[in-house]
């Protein structure tokens, strides 16, 4: 039986399946770019984990073709399929296939870092927030359904990801819906901007498998942090050892923490991260400002998301 086989790193590293290429036999790593299972485990929640196998006839390519930034592939993961990502659609992008966005059929949830990022309105203060790295709008989407007051203004670098995402992630009818609350803008993230400045920005800014060159440099925190309005703090996607970039040389903890390096350089001892996977390294978010009063943040919490308050922790190196 063929056998594509989900596993804790953040990458398709065998892309022989999607190329129409498979030796026999075979085995694939198809996963998202921070551990599913890590996060449920930390939520007290009881389910497989991403190492176990789904037969690859469960498994259907809806999309593949090259963009002018991008190596675009969607995936279907059968309903039948004993596994976490089981009715899932995946976004993968660039060579290594990270996947940046999950969808759901019959549940908003995801048991990953997007679900982190959904806790960020009640520690801000009141305005629009920014979300940085758009893929096919699975952030977007869980901040908009938990937090009906957020006004959300994306940036997307393809095109062509916005295209898929209309197409096979429904996000036609999110636009639709949301008219007044959702703004997605085709560019450079790096240079988003809105009048007064944001409440809160999210990023998550990956290019060739690896979180890009200038979330490493201080100037760009410093950037992003004349964006916020007062009280304002930016939530991250800061990657780990568990990213396998195209350039072997950017291996995924190092740049992690060269990453929270330069946060820390410009936010001093007010950055906080939250692990995710089997190890402390496999891979983190990170959030500015001072940690929030706990309680008082899990009672504005919908109920899922109350657990991941408690999981963040000073960054001390």
């Amino acid at each position: 039986m063929w056998m594509v086989v989900l596993s804790s790193p953040q990458t398709l590293a065998q892309t022989a399946f999607l190329r129409n290429s498979i030796p026999s036999p075979t085995r694939v790593s198809l996963s998202l770019k921070t551990p599913c299972s890590s996060l449920t485990a930390k939520c007290q929640q009881q389910q497989k984990t991403q190492e176990d196998g789904i037969p690859a006839d469960e498994v259907k390519i809806l999309a593949k073709f090259k963009s002018r930034h991008n190596y675009i592939r969607v995936l279907e993961v059968s309903r039948k399929a004993e596994h976490p990502f089981r009715g899932s659609r995946l976004l993968l992008l660039d060579t290594p296939g990270n996947i940046h966005s999950i969808s759901f059929l019959f549940k908003s949830l995801t048991n990953t870092y997007f679900d982190v990022f959904a806790t960020l309105p009640p520690i801000v203060p009141p305005g629009p927030l920014a979300l940085l790295g758009f893929g096919a709008g699975t952030a977007a989407r869980l901040l908009l359904l938990h937090h009906p007051s957020a006004l959300l203004h994306c940036w997307e670098l393809d095109p062509a990801v916005i295209q898929v995402a209309r197409e096979y992630f429904n996000l036609a009818r999110l636009e639709r819906d949301n008219q007044d609350r959702l703004f997605i803008y085709v560019g450079d993230a790096l240079n988003a901007t809105v009048p007064n400045g944001f409440s809160g920005i999210v990023v998550d800014l990956f290019s060739k498998g690896s979180l890009i060159p200038e979330l490493q440099d201080p100037a760009t925190w410093r950037m992003l942090r004349g964006r916020l309005r007062k009280g304002g703090r930016i939530m991250v996607n800061v990657g780990g050892s568990c990213v396998e970039a195209e350039n072997r040389l950017r291996d995924g903890k190092v740049v992690m923490e060269e990453t929270l390096g330069a946060m820390k350089e410009v936010f001093g001892k007010k950055v906080f991260v939250l692990s995710l996977g089997n190890r402390k390294d496999d891979s983190s978010l990170a959030l500015t400002g001072d940690l929030p009063h706990l309680e008082e943040w899990k009672n504005r919490l919908p109920g899922p998301f109350k657990c991941y308050a408690d999981m963040w922790t000073p960054y001390s190196q």
